[in-house]
C-alpha cells in the first residue's frame, strides 16, 4: 500500500467529505480531505512552501506534501525528542515489516521509554504526534499511526536500526533465501523463501530462541552487541558467502545461517531491524530528552536589555544616514564584480565612527533595505535610492523595523566581508561572495532560542550551542555553527540584542507584529531636540537626535566635527557659504540659530555669518569664456592686480566687467581658494543659487513587508478555500454532455454554448474542463450567468470570484450529479 497521491483513487461526493467509500483502505489522501478546515490551513502556515503556489486541489496538496524536497525541508524544523518520535514511528510502522501496517501509538511509547502522563494536555509525546500529525508527517490509519512513504528513504536508518529483514531478504540470491528457509523453519507454509524467514523474524520469540544459541559463543554475542546500537553495518570479506546451519565454522558464519546478520553488499552484513529491536529490549534510543537543556548565563534586567539595545539601534540610524547623505554627494564607486572597494569601506567606516567590520554590516544591510543601489551608468557608483529619502522621513522606530526586517530575511552575511573563498579570491562588500541561502533561517534560530530565555537572560555560548543542538539537530554542522555566530555579532550590531540578551521590542518582530515592536522601541528611542547650544569656539552641539528639519538646517550651515552621545558641529567660512550658496540670506541663517539655540548667539558667530555674507555675491560670473561683473570697481580693480589671479587671465572690460579665459566652473572655484566669494550668474544678470546636486539610483526591489497582501493566517484560509475548490471540482461525481467530435466547422463551441448557457438560464452549475493562459488542463465548477460573443461570464467557486471564460478554451462540459448542501 502506498500513500502517494498519484496512487489515490478519488472518493465521489463534494470533495469535502473524511472518511473513503466503505470497503476501499484509508489512503494519505483521503486523510487529508477529511481534515477540517482550520487544520488544513495550520498545515499551509506551518508549511507555507506547500501553497507556492496553491495546489489545485487536495490530491495535488498531498502529492506535494509527501515530496522528498518539502518533507526534507520540514525535517530541518523539528526538535531533537519530535525526531525521536518521528523515528519510533518510521522505524516500527514501516510497512515492511508485517500487518497490519502502522504501529499503536502505546507500542511508541513503550518504545520510547516514557510512562503515561497524568494530565494528557502535558505529555511530552501526546505534544509530539500532534505536531507531527499538524505538519502531515504521520497519519492515522484504523488506530494506528503511519509515517508518510517518502520518509522510508529520507531516514533509511531510523534510530540507527538496519533495514526490515524482508528487504535484506528480498536482495538475496533465490537459493541462499531457500536454504535459510530450510534451516530455521522447514515446516512453514509461507508462499516463499523470502517471507517464510521474514515471518520468521518477525516473532520476538522465535529471535530469541536465535540469539540465544548463539550466546554461548562470546565472540558472536558480543558482535551482535556492538552493532544493536548502530550503525548497523559491519565490513567483513565474502559477506554473500554460502553458509548452513550445518557447515557454519565461526561466529560469524553462525549468525548469517541464522540470519540474524544479512548480507547487504559483497563485504558487508547488515542487522535486521526486527534483530536490533530485540537486542535493545524493546527501547529505541539509550537516550530520551523530552525538553531541551536549560539555560545557564547572567541575569539582565529586562528594561537595561532594551535600553541598550535601543540605544544601538540609534547608532544604526544615525550611521546608516550619514553615509547614504556622504554617497549622495560623493558616491563610491562599483567594483568589476559589482561589489565595494577597500578603500571606499574604510571611507565609510571613518564616516560612520566605527570599525570596517561593522561598517560593512551597515551597508549591506541598507543595500537590503532598498534603501542603497548602483546607478546605470557604465562606470557605476553606489547612490542612495529615491526609498532612502522616504525613509528619512519615517519615525525613527519605523526607520529601524525596516532595516531590522532587511536583515532577518537577507541570504548574505556581511563579516564574511574580506575572506577569500575556494579559489584565492577575496569577497568584496557587496559582491556576490557573501551569499548563503541557510542564512536567514540560522538568524531565527538564534533568536528564536534567545526567546524562549526568560526577559533581560544572558545564556552563555556554550549553553545557547547545547540548546540549538536540542533545537535543531539536522542543522548541526559547522555551516550552521558559522552563521549562528555571525548572526549573533551582527544581532548585537544592529540593535537587536543587549548585554547577550533578546531585547524586547524584537519578540513581536518575530512573530511578525511590527506595530507591537515599533511601540514598544519608541518608548526606549532619544526623543528627537528641537534645540542646540551655540558655543562661544563656533561649534554648536545636539545633546541627542535633532528633529530632521533643524538636521538638515544644522547640516547645511556647519560641519559635522564629532559623534557620540552628542553631536558636536563646527561653524566654519566654507559651511557658512554652503548655506548663502543653497539661497539662504544672512538673516536667514542667523534667525534659525537664534529660534533653535538654548544658548545666546555668540559675537563671533554672529561676526562670521554677517562677514561671509557681505563678501557673498559681491562678483558674479557668467560666459565669456567667463566674466566677473560687480557694481565696485574698486573690487575689481584690486582682482586685476592680484598676482595670485593671473593664471585666469582677467582682461578689464569696463569699470564694472572683467572677461577671463577660465571657463566660468574653473573661473568660481579659483576665485573662492583666493578668499573671494564670486556666485554664478545667468544670462539675464540674475544669481543661479542652489544646493549641491543630490543623485539617486533607481529604487531596488525590495522583499515585500511583513504582511503585505494579507496575514498568514488570511492568506491561509483563502488557500483552503481554492484548495476545497479545486477538490469539489476534481472529485464531484458528474454526468458528461456529448460533444460532437466530428461535423461542421464550429459545430463543438456552438454545442457547448448551448449548455452553458441554458445552465445560466436554469441557475445551475456546471462541471467545465478548461485550457488556461498557461496551457495548463484544470477543472472548474462554475456557476455561470450569460454567455455573450464567445465568453461565459460565471462565478468561480475555486477563485471565489466572477471570472471570464473564453468558450473555445473549453475541452469538456459536465452536469453535475446533485447540489452540495447549503447552496
Amino acid at each position: 500500500m502506498t500513500d502517494n497521491a498519484q496512487s489515490d483513487e478519488h472518493e465521489p461526493g463534494t470533495g469535502h467529505s473524511g472518511p473513503p467509500a466503505p470497503g476501499r483502505p484509508p489512503t494519505f489522501t483521503s486523510w487529508l480531505r477529511g481534515r477540517s478546515d482550520a487544520e488544513l490551513a495550520h498545515l499551509l502556515r506551518a508549511r507555507p512552501d506547500l501553497a507556492r503556489p496553491v495546489p489545485a486541489d487536495l490530491a495535488a496538496l498531498a502529492s506535494r506534501a509527501t515530496s522528498r524536497n518539502a518533507v526534507l525541508r520540514i525535517l530541518e524544523r523539528l526538535d531533537r525528542f519530535t525526531l525521536q518520535v518521528l523515528e519510533s514511528v518510521v522505524a516500527l510502522g514501516d510497512d515492511r515489516l508485517s500487518e497490519p501496517v502502522g504501529v499503536p501509538t502505546a507500542d511508541v511509547a513503550g518504545a520510547l521509554g516514557l510512562a503515561p502522563a497524568p494530565d494528557p494536555a502535558e505529555d511530552p509525546l501526546t505534544r509530539a504526534l500532534d505536531t507531527l500529525r499538524g505538519l502531515a508527517l504521520i497519519w492515522p490509519d484504523r488506530g494506528r499511526l503511519r509515517p508518510v512513504q517518502v520518509l522510508r528513504d529520507l531516514l533509511p536508518h531510523p534510530a540507527q536500526l538496519g533495514p526490515p529483514a524482508r528487504v535484506l531478504l528480498a536482495a538475496l540470491p533465490p537459493g541462499a533465501a531457500k536454504r535459510l528457509a530450510d534451516d530455521l523453519a522447514p515446516d512453514s507454509t509461507a508462499s516463499t523463501p523470502v517471507e517464510t524467514v521474514a515471518t520468521l523474524l518477525s516473532d520476538p520469540d522465535r529471535v530469541a530462541a536465535l540469539v540465544g544459541q548463539v550466546s554461548d559463543g562470546p565472540q558472536a554475542r558480543r558482535l551482535l552487541d556492538s552493532m544493536a546500537w548502530g550503525p548497523p553495518n559491519g565490513t567483513v570479506s565474502g559477506a554473500r558467502r554460502e553458509v548452513t546451519l550445518a557447515t557454519a565454522s565461526s561466529p560469524v558464519d553462525a549468525l548469517i545461517a541464522r540470519a540474524l546478520l544479512l548480507p547487504s553488499g559483497e563485504d558487508t552484513l547488515t542487522l535486521p531491524r526486527e534483530v536490533g529491536l530485540l537486542l535493545r529490549s524493546g527501547l529505541l534510543f539509550r537516550e530520551v530528552t523530552t525538553a531541551p537543556p536549560p539555560f545557564a548565563g547572567t541575569e539582565n534586567p529586562a528594561g537595561a536589555v532594551t535600553r541598550e539595545a535601543a540605544g544601538q539601534a540609534f547608532t544604526v540610524l544615525r550611521a546608516v544616514e550619514e553615509l547614504l547623505e556622504q554617497w549622495s554627494q560623493e558616491p563610491a564607486a562599483v567594483l568589476r564584480n559589482g561589489g565595494l572597494g577597500v578603500r571606499d569601506l574604510r571611507r565609510a567606516a571613518r564616516v560612520m565612527d566605527t570599525d570596517e567590520t561593522t561598517a560593512a554590516l551597515f551597508v549591506e544591510v541598507a543595500h537590503a533595505a532598498g534603501l542603497l543601489a548602483t546607478d546605470d551608468r557604465v562606470e557605476g557608483e553606489w547612490l542612495p535610492t529615491r526609498e532612502y529619502d522616504l525613509w528619512r522621513e519615517r519615525p525613527p522606530e519605523r526607520r529601524w523595523l525596516l532595516l531590522a526586517s532587511a536583515w532577518l530575511e537577507s541570504d548574505r552575511v556581511a563579516t564574511l566581508t574580506g575572506s577569500r573563498d575556494s579559489g584565492g579570491r577575496v569577497r568584496n562588500l557587496l559582491g556576490p561572495g557573501l551569499v548563503r541561502p541557510a542564512a536567514p533561517q540560522a538568524r531565527r534560530d538564534l533568536l528564536g532560542e534567545l526567546g524562549t530565555a526568560e526577559p533581560g537572560f544572558a545564556p552563555l555560548p556554550e549553553s545557547l550551542s547545547e540548546r540549538l543542538a536540542w533545537r535543531r539537530p539536522r542543522r548541526q554542522s559547522p555551516v550552521h555553527a558559522e552563521l549562528v555566530r555571525a548572526a549573533g555579532s551582527e544581532a548585537a550590531s544592529l540593535g537587536l540584542t543587549g548585554r547577550g540578551a533578546l531585547a524586547e521590542h524584537v519578540r513581536p518582530l518575530l512573530e511578525g507584529d511590527e506595530d507591537a515592536a515599533a511601540r514598544i522601541l519608541a518608548e526606549e528611542m532619544p526623543e528627537p531636540l528641537d534645540y542646540v547650544l551655540v558655543q562661544g569656539d563656533l561649534t554648536a552641539v545636539a545633546p541627542g537626535p535633532l528633529v530632521p528639519g533643524l538636521a538638515r538646517e544644522l547640516a547645511l550651515v556647519a560641519d559635522v566635527e564629532s559623534t557620540g552621545g552628542a553631536t558636536v558641529y563646527r561653524f566654519t567660512e566654507e559651511s557658512v557659504r554652503r548655506a548663502l550658496d543653497a539661497g539662504r540670506g544672512v538673516e536667514d541663517v542667523t534667525a534659525m540659530l537664534e529660534r533653535h539655540s538654548r544658548t545666546p548667539l555668540p559675537q563671533a558667530l554672529r561676526y562670521l555669518v554677517s562677514d561671509v555674507g557681505r563678501r557673498h555675491g559681491r562678483l558674479r560670473a557668467g560666459t565669456a569664456s567667463s566674466y566677473l561683473r560687480c557694481d565696485e570697481p574698486a573690487l575689481l580693480e584690486e582682482l586685476v592686480s592680484d598676482r595670485r589671479a593671473e593664471d585666469l587671465g582677467l582682461l578689464r572690460l569696463a569699470p564694472t566687467v572683467v572677461a577671463s579665459r577660465s571657463t566660468r566652473s574653473a573661473l568660481v572655484e579659483r576665485l573662492r581658494q583666493l578668499g573671494y566669494h564670486p556666485v554664478p550668474e545667468g544670462g539675464d544678470g540674475s544669481m543661479r543659487l542652489g544646493r549641491p546636486e543630490v543623485r539617486r539610483a533607481d529604487s531596488v526591489d525590495a522583499s515585500p513587508a511583513p504582511g503585505e497582501g494579507g496575514s498568514p493566517q488570511e492568506l491561509a484560509e483563502a488557500a483552503v478555500r481554492a484548495l476545497r475548490a479545486g477538490d469539489e471540482a476534481a472529485t464531484a461525481v458528474r454526468r458528461p454532455v456529448p460533444l460532437p467530435e466530428d461535423g461542421p466547422a464550429g459545430s463543438r463551441s456552438t454545442a457547448v454554448l448551448e449548455v452553458l448557457a441554458r445552465a445560466a438560464r436554469e441557475g445551475h452549475r456546471v462541471w467545465i474542463g478548461y485550457t488556461d493562459t498557461d496551457g495548463r488542463q484544470v477543472s472548474r465548477i462554475v456557476e455561470p450567468s450569460g454567455v455573450d460573443g464567445g465568453f461565459m461570464t460565471a462565478y468561480d467557486a475555486t477563485r471565489a470570484a466572477v471570472h471570464r471564460f473564453a468558450v473555445h478554451r473549453v475541452t469538456a462540459v459536465a452536469e453535475l450529479e446533485q447540489e452540495p448542501e447549503g447552496r
